[in-house]
């Protein structure tokens, strides 16, 4: 009976790794709800304009006429 030897060791080793290095970068991105390699999604004017206004940078009429300009 004859194996793949020294080369199927490490291709079988290798393969492993990869998937349990997926697996855990898989476990931990369901877990923390983040994303490992860039791809932040930008935050919506709705979102922008709320910051603004609860840190007190416009004020309560500017902020109701941007929000209404953004429902359009």
């Amino acid at each position: 009976m004859m194996g793949f030897g020294l080369l199927g060791m490490l291709l079988f080793w290798t393969v492993l790794l990869v998937f349990l290095v997926g697996g855990a970068i898989l476990v931990f991105r369901q877990a923390t709800g983040t994303r490992l390699l860039g791809d932040q999604r930008q935050p919506t004017a709705r979102q922008v304009l709320v910051g603004r206004f609860a840190r007190g940078e416009i004020s309560p009429e500017e902020y109701e006429a941007i929000r209404a300009q953004i429902e359009r």
